[in-house]
C-alpha cells in the first residue's frame, strides 16, 4: 500500500563532490513515487565547523517539518559523521554500507581515507578539476562577460531554463570551464545574437525550454509577477529560439531532460569528453 502523498527532505552530505551520495540517494527514492522529496546538498564537507553546520540545518529542517528528513552521507571521517547521527534523521551512511562487507569479505581493514588523493591522478589534473569549478562558481550568470574568452562552454537561453546547474555539472563531472549568459529583454531588440557573445559562438550552446514548465520554475521564484506568466514566457522563449537559430546555434530543449543528460549531450556536441 503506498503512503500518502507528502514532502520529505532529502540531505546529501560528503567530504568530496557528493556526486555518488547523490546519485545512490536519488536512485532509491526514485522508488516511491508518492512522496515528493526536496533534495539539498552539501559537498567538501571535510572539518568539525563545517559537519557542525550541516547538522544544525537537518535538525532545523527535523523541527520545523515535524518529519525526519533523510541523509545520505558518504562522510569518511566518523567524528564528522558522528556529528550527523546526532541530529533527529534517518541517515543511511552509503560508505559504511559497502566498505563493512567489503572488509568482512576481503579480511582486510579499508584505509579510511577520504575520497581518492589528488596526487594519485595527477596535481595537473585535480588543478584543472578545481579551476573549472571556481570558474562555474565565479563566472555565472554573465556576472563577468570579460572572462567569456577562457571558457570552454558558454550557455545562453532565458532565465530559469537550467544554465547555472548544467554549467556546475559540466565542471565538476567533466573539469570543463563552463559559463552562461541569460538572454533577457535588452537582447531580444535587434532579435541577433549580442555583440560581445559573436566571437564565441563556435563554443556556444542554446538551451530552451517549455513555456508552461518555464512559468512553473518563475512562479516558485516571483509569484505573482509579470516575469512568471505564461504569456511572458511564450515571448522570451520565442525571442531567445530565434536568435539562437539564426546564429547557427546548437541548441537543446531541457524540458524533459537531466541535468545531466544536458550536460553529456553538451559534451560530446563539443567534443569534451576523453
Amino acid at each position: 500500500m503506498k503512503n500518502k502523498t507528502n514532502k520529505r527532505s532529502v540531505f546529501f552530505i560528503s567530504d568530496r563532490t557528493g556526486k555518488t551520495a547523490e546519485s545512490i540517494g536519488q536512485s532509491l527514492l526514485s522508488q516511491f513515487d508518492s512522496i515528493e522529496f526536496e533534495y539539498r546538498l552539501f559537498s567538501f564537507v571535510t572539518s568539525i565547523s563545517q559537519a557542525q553546520l550541516v547538522a544544525n540545518e537537518i535538525q532545523q529542517d527535523s523541527i520545523m517539518s515535524g518529519e525526519k528528513p533523510l541523509v545520505f552521507s558518504t562522510l569518511v571521517n566518523e567524528e564528522l559523521q558522528d556529528l550527523i547521527l546526532l541530529t533527529d534523521a534517518c541517515v543511511i551512511s552509503l560508505f559504511n554500507s559497502f566498505i563493512e562487507p567489503l572488509e568482512e569479505c576481503l579480511q582486510i581493514e579499508s584505509s579510511h581515507t577520504i575520497g581518492k588523493p589528488h596526487e594519485e591522478f595527477g596535481n595537473e589534473e585535480y588543478r584543472k578539476h578545481m579551476d573549472s569549478i571556481d570558474f562555474a562558481m565565479k563566472n555565472d550568470d554573465g556576472i563577468n562577460t570579460s572572462r567569456f574568452d577562457q571558457a570552454e562552454i558558454i550557455l545562453i537561453g532565458v532565465s530559469r531554463c537550467a544554465k547555472t546547474p548544467t554549467c556546475l555539472y559540466l565542471a565538476m563531472n567533466f573539469s570543463v570551464k563552463a559559463t552562461n549568459y541569460p538572454l533577457t529583454d535588452d537582447d531580444f531588440g535587434d532579435g541577433v545574437l549580442p555583440d560581445f557573445l559573436q566571437p564565441f559562438v563556435n563554443k556556444i550552446v542554446g538551451l530552451t525550454i517549455q513555456a508552461d514548465q518555464l512559468s512553473a520554475i518563475r512562479q516558485k521564484r516571483r509569484p505573482g509577477t509579470e516575469y512568471a506568466t505564461l504569456k511572458k514566457c511564450k515571448q522570451e522563449i520565442k525571442y531567445a529560439e530565434n536568435i539562437m537559430k539564426k546564429a547557427g546555434i546548437f541548441m537543446l530543449d531541457s524540458t524533459a531532460m537531466s541535468i545531466e543528460e544536458i550536460a553529456v549531450k553538451i559534451a560530446k556536441e563539443k567534443h569534451l569528453l576523453n
